[in-house]
């Protein structure tokens, strides 16, 4: 490798040339490049003819620019400008090359080229490309430009998608988090009604003022009160499962919930119902809670269908009984938390509210919901929308 500096006498005095290293693997080209760069501008102060000698001599030289042969043996241009960048970051690098495919133009400007040019561009494009690289700038050649636009656009484009992907999922997250917050406020209120009522029968039990009679049925409904409070608090451990989800097969949930009372549930699956991701555990009580709600409506022996569909949001699954209906302002009402009434044990909607209630919050901190979907003096019929399809 010989170490040049054409140009130096015919610069002038009060301004510094930049400094340039050329590296080319054909000498031929190289002694051309040489001569074409000795401008008053410029000073070539080395030449090397393969990525490895570049990265040996170029500490020692200082250059301000390197114009790099992209296509070298051994070490291509690509990994030498990788290396030069961390071995001298301050560095501009001019890529030259034969090929304008756009995959090699994408690896040079992510090793850290400046600039890309034609090795058959004019003389001028090449000055121009060093002398921008010199100062902090970039030039591409006229031909490699349009392919990089396109290339930079999709590549914005993808990120721009990926960006609007993210959003949708830190929506998604916070919407759940907000549902599972509710979930569990409902579960906490639900707790403390029936320990208020536990805690008044127990009140009036110690009071020793209450007939034999008496005492013997407010034990059993503080014995009923007591195994309502155990299924709740069973029903909130798994509200705090519900995040630990799976692939979920939606027919087979139906199945087990029917095992209720086998001879009056009855299941009826349509073909290709796609599964579910969520909780197994809660799913299957979230069911249980519509299918005993139903058996509660509907007068034994009349039937209980369960009828799960493929819907356009993911599985459906229906719950039909036999009862008499749900009145127009009830409708909603059944939804809300469980009322205590006047009496002791009693509620202002009977058989319906804390499953109910419970089965609706489940399902929507599981992406899903629980509606009255239709009733009327032969029936009513609960959609559980399952949510999203895993």
């Amino acid at each position: 490798m010989a170490q040049i500096a054409h140009g130096l006498d015919r610069g002038d005095p009060g301004t510094s040339p930049v400094r340039v290293l050329v590296v080319d693997d054909n000498e031929g080209f190289r002694e051309s490049l040489v001569a074409l760069l000795a401008t008053d501008e410029l000073v070539v102060v080395g030449e090397a003819d393969s990525g490895e000698q570049a990265l040996d001599v170029a500490p020692g030289l200082s250059p301000d620019v390197v114009v790099m042969d992209v296509r070298m043996p051994r070490m291509d241009g690509v990994e030498a400008t990788r290396r030069m960048k961390e071995l001298l970051p301050e560095v501009g690098i001019v890529a030259l090359t034969g090929n304008e495919g756009q995959d090699v133009v994408r690896d040079m400007l992510v090793a850290g080229a400046s600039g890309f040019v034609l090795k058959d561009s004019d003389g001028d494009e090449i000055l121009q490309a060093v002398l921008q690289a010199a100062h902090g700038g970039a030039l591409l050649s006229p031909e490699i430009t349009p392919g990089v636009i396109d290339e930079l656009t999709e590549a914005l484009e993808r990120e721009r998608r990926r960006s609007r992907e993210l959003e949708e999922a830190h929506r998604a997250l916070t919407e759940r988090s907000v549902r599972r917050h509710e979930q569990v406020a409902r579960l906490g209120h639900e707790l403390r009604t029936p320990v208020t009522v536990i805690l008044g029968m127990a009140q009036t039990l110690a009071a020793d003022s209450a007939t034999s009679a008496q005492r013997e049925e407010l034990l059993d409904r503080l014995v009923s009160r007591a195994g309502d409070l155990a299924r709740l608090v069973e029903r909130f451990e798994l509200a705090v499962d519900a995040a630990f989800t799976e692939h979920v097969d939606v027919p087979e949930i139906a199945h087990s919930a029917a095992s209720i009372d086998a001879d009056r549930v009855h299941v009826h699956v349509t073909r290709s119902i796609p599964s579910a991701n969520l909780n197994p555990v809660v799913g299957r009580r979230l069911l249980e809670e519509l299918v005993e709600n139903a058996l509660r409506f509907s007068q034994p022996p009349a039937r209980v269908d369960i009828l799960v569909e493929r819907g356009p949001g993911g599985a459906e699954v229906r719950v039909v009984d036999r009862g008499n209906g749900i009145a127009d302002e009830d409708r909603e009402r059944i939804f809300g938390a469980l009322e205590q009434a006047e009496e002791l044990n009693a509620r202002t909607h009977q058989g319906v509210g804390m499953g109910l209630s419970l089965a609706r919050t489940a399902a929507r901190a599981a992406d899903g919901d629980v509606v009255l979907e239709s009733t009327g003096p032969d029936g009513s019929t609960f959609l559980w929308l399952v949510g999203p399809p895993a």
